[in-house]
């Protein structure tokens, strides 16, 4: 478990001689000169990632591929959201400030989409007013909002119906977001999907234009993308039965799982869409529809295996369990701050040693943060060296989604930066947190 596995690191990773090198940068270097904890992003991969994407969809569905949005959640800055743009792809926002980094590098708004179960007036008026390709309606109030602003803007909004299919996407609770009882979207199975419909279809100022449809996240296979077409092109049969044409576009989202510890395999963007459009063109054939233009929402898959997180451990100590055995506890100078997700739903991981080859066995391992926090434990069980020691550095990969974008301030800590490693070169592209920065908003 404690050794560089390629297939969970990013692309341009590799163990040489005696330690971890990102994009032709060792993590001794990395750390040196930017601190730690430290977010590491292996540019190169990224783009290889979105392009891949992009690519998948076109193949798979041609002339009727749509958009690949990168969904922003997973992490956003200024930055990030040039790369988007410069690999074609459009970008995913679902909150006035992933908005807000869009709009700060003029990001063309025909290539984003606004999502939110929530959204403010303030949100939705902005997104109106910059331009947004489309709105991704969410409940039937947010249908008389964005009704309203976009007629008061003298506009009329693109949107599309976020429906929950009731698919079980066999991942965690709190990630699983098509079946019925969830914050998200319209039920097709109550009625309330059909019910949106015919509310929109009553505003001059909304253009339905398809259907949207998101299962849930870190999905291994495409069983259940298939389902949720299925049931969303049944939907579309049905609208073009009652209204007499078609709606143009379906959206099947994002939630493509990748790995994140050894014997998980990152889901491939060419064998996944070439199912899903298998499943799409036969659905549509059988209900003697025109192929929707087909859009879809990566996030973590584009992101998620390109960083690495580095930290520095700060303290070690044994503790003795029942039936003789020993835990060892490796203190690192992050934690639920900077990763919440392994405290927040179980998430697992890899951790090797980054500035040195381990020496002697390996041992039953805790890795924990630094913070007040008994939940603070970034791996639960791990077979680390017992070598390992104050000052070493350990590498935690696949660290891309989720981990900057729900970082916290907890305990007053700073929140690490993120440096951008392509070509043996390496870039502040989100600086780290200071002090000052903690106490600016004190009054």
């Amino acid at each position: 478990m404690s050794a560089f596995d390629p297939a969970v690191f990013s692309r341009n990773s590799s163990f040489d001689f005696d330690h971890l090198t990102i994009g032709g940068v060792s993590a001794t270097e990395l750390a040196q000169e930017f601190g730690t904890p430290l977010f590491v992003i292996d540019e190169d991969d990224f783009y290889s990632r979105a392009t891949a994407w992009k690519n998948a969809l076109e193949i798979a569905f041609g002339e009727r591929a749509g958009t690949v949005y990168y969904a922003a959640k997973a992490f956003i800055s200024k930055e990030i959201a040039r790369w988007v743009e410069n690999a074609g792809i459009g970008l995913d926002v679902c909150t006035g400030g992933e908005l807000a980094v869009a709009q700060a590098i003029d990001f063309p708004s025909s290539k984003i989409e606004l999502h939110g179960n929530n959204k403010s007036e303030v949100e939705i008026r902005s997104a109106i007013e910059f331009g947004v390709n489309s709105i991704v309606i969410d409940s039937f109030n947010e249908i008389e909002r964005v009704a309203r602003i976009s007629s008061e803007l003298g506009k009329t909004q693109r949107v599309l119906i976020r429906v929950t299919p009731g698919v079980e996407a066999h991942t965690h609770e709190f990630i699983s977001t098509a079946h019925e009882d969830v914050k998200f979207g319209f039920s097709l199975a109550s009625g309330a999907a059909w019910a949106a419909i015919l509310e929109i279809s009553q505003h001059d100022s909304l253009q339905l234009v398809g259907l949207h449809s998101h299962i849930g996240s870190q999905i291994f296979n495409s069983e259940g993308f298939s389902v949720a077409a299925k049931k969303l092109i049944g939907l579309l049969s049905r609208y073009r039965n009652y209204f007499s044409h078609e709606l143009p576009e379906l959206d099947l989202g994002g939630g493509y799982g990748i790995a994140y510890v050894p014997g998980e395999v990152t889901l491939d963007p060419y064998q996944v869409l070439r199912e899903l459009a298998e499943v799409v063109r036969d659905e549509c054939l059988a209900a003697k529809l025109e192929i929707p233009r087909v859009s879809i929402e990566p996030g973590r898959a584009i992101v998620g295996p390109t960083t690495t997180t580095i930290y520095t451990v700060g303290t070690t100590k044994e503790v003795e369990l029942d039936g003789g055995l020993t835990r060892r506890y490796v203190a690192v100078d992050g934690g639920m701050s900077d990763n919440i997700r392994p405290a927040l739903y179980g998430a697992e991981y890899l951790a090797i040693i980054a500035n040195r080859l381990p020496l002697g066995p390996n041992c039953n391992t805790r890795i924990v943060g630094k913070h007040c926090e008994s939940g603070d434990i970034l791996i639960r069980d791990i077979q680390l060296s017992e070598s390992t020691q104050a000052g070493d550095l350990i590498a935690i990969p696949a660290t891309g989604a989720y981990g900057r974008s729900m970082a916290s301030n907890y305990n007053h800590v700073p929140r690490p930066a993120v440096v951008a490693v392509i070509d043996g070169k390496a870039r502040v592209i989100v600086r780290r947190e200071a002090i000052a920065d903690l106490l600016a908003l004190e009054i």
